[in-house]
């Protein structure tokens, strides 16, 4: 298999290793400690799959032997990390923020597709039960923003507010403290969601998932990047595991306030 068919892929190996794990450090980690694993011939890339599945199958064989991705990240309350076991959330963000199918995820797990199925709905189960909280949304396509609300209220959060602004996010933000944040890198008045981002985190801890329709600018390996990252045009699922990812590590999210009974 040649290395250009791999590399091509190696982004989005890192955008997955980083889900999966929690934070861009001990993804990036994952993917280089499998990378060199390969380099060593420890592991080989199994010719008889596509490439970008062969890649995924590899960083698996790799982590697994290595203990790694088996292993529980230390972050989080506890009870938030027995809710979702590791092989639902690998199966869960191949399928939903890879675009695999079940039986491609199969095959990067060395599971069969009807047991996949199962992983991903177990997933989903348990992610209903996960931390509800306050969404602040900064996107200035009115279509878009709607369908994000969407996808929000469907997992049981509450969208608080709909900023199209950096100065409108900052403001959202300080008035709501949300306990999470979905941010378009290009705003309505030409201002960055990456400021408007850094911005918030100046005053408050809260997980941020970017969305941008050039993913590959922001997975250079060059800067700080972020760990949790949608490609526009986006699949539902993948905004949802996403949003479930990110607050599945998250210590301090923000919890929905009740609403006042009529």
């Amino acid at each position: 298999m040649k290395i250009d068919e791999i590399s091509a892929h190696l982004p989005y190996l890192r955008r997955y290793a980083r889900a999966l794990a929690g934070d861009q450090q001990r993804g990036d980690a994952l993917v280089q400690g499998a990378l060199q694993k390969a380099v060593s011939g420890e592991i080989a890339f199994d010719g008889q799959l596509a490439p970008r599945i062969a890649l995924f199958r590899a960083f698996h064989d790799a982590t697994a032997e290595a203990g790694m991705i088996a292993a529980e990240p230390q972050r989080g309350p506890d009870s938030r990390l027995q809710r979702l076991e590791a092989k639902s959330r690998q199966a869960l963000l191949l399928t939903a923020m890879e675009g695999f199918s079940a039986q491609e995820a199969g095959q990067v797990l060395a599971l069969p597709e009807s047991q996949v199925d199962d992983l991903v709905a177990r997933a989903h189960g348990d992610i209903e039960l996960a931390l509800k909280t306050r969404v602040l949304i900064i996107e200035d396509e009115p279509v878009i923003a709607a369908d994000i609300e969407a996808i929000v209220g469907d997992l049981g959060h509450e969208v608080c507010a709909i900023a199209t602004t950096r100065s409108e996010a900052i403001a959202e933000a300080s008035r709501h403290q949300p306990g999470l944040v979905l941010a378009d890198i290009q705003l309505a008045d030409n201002s960055s969601g990456i400021d408007a981002a850094n911005d918030i985190l100046a005053d408050l801890a809260v997980p941020i998932i970017f969305i941008t329709a050039y993913p590959e600018r922001l997975l250079t390996g060059e800067r700080p990047e972020p760990a949790f990252l949608i490609t526009k045009p986006f699949l539902p699922n993948a905004v949802k595991a996403a949003i479930s990812q990110a607050l599945f590590f998250e210590e301090d999210a923000q919890p929905a306030p009740r609403r006042a009974q009529a």
